[in-house]
């Protein structure tokens, strides 16, 4: 599982034209799970360490304009948006390959358990994009910051 987290002061996502999920202040995260990636992953220490490290990344600012403050702190909101090619592979030719990336109703459920489990833990609103659909995703990237966490790093 590939989680790119990015602070946003806002966003939305719409699909033909109506919007299916929109939040405020908080987190952007494009969601995409790769071959290696099981049924069993969400019962993995794995998964709940992502979780925990997606809400309390201390991304934002406090009074001193220092990142010491997490989602928790500001009660930030969460986009979660599935996004298999986070798995692409460009080392041969120009047009990418995305044979790592989870067969699609694998990722499906891994994605509905994430949105399960993240708005379980999330500090306030959950809002999601639509499996499968060709989403438009409008958020401003506060900052910028983006973080990339992988699944394989917290093995």
């Amino acid at each position: 599982m590939k989680l790119v987290i990015q602070r946003t002061s806002g966003g939305k996502v719409e699909v033909e034209g109506k919007t299916v999920g929109e939040i405020g202040p908080g987190i952007m995260v494009l969601a995409g799970f790769g071959k290696e990636d099981t049924e069993q992953l969400p019962e993995s220490k794995v998964w709940n360490t992502l979780i925990d490290k997606m809400i309390g990344l201390r991304i934002f600012e406090d009074e001193e304009g220092r990142m010491n403050r997490s989602l928790e702190d500001i009660k930030g909101d969460i986009l979660l948006v599935s996004q298999f090619t986070l798995y692409a592979s460009c080392k041969k030719g120009r047009r990418p390959s995305f044979t790592g990336a989870a067969a699609p109703q694998l990722a499906s459920d891994l994605f509905d358990r994430l949105i399960a489990d993240v708005s379980q833990k999330a500090p306030a609103k959950v809002a999601t994009g639509q499996f499968g659909a060709m989403m438009n995703v409008d958020f401003v990237n506060w900052g910028p910051v983006t973080i990339i966490l992988d699944s394989k790093d917290f093995v």
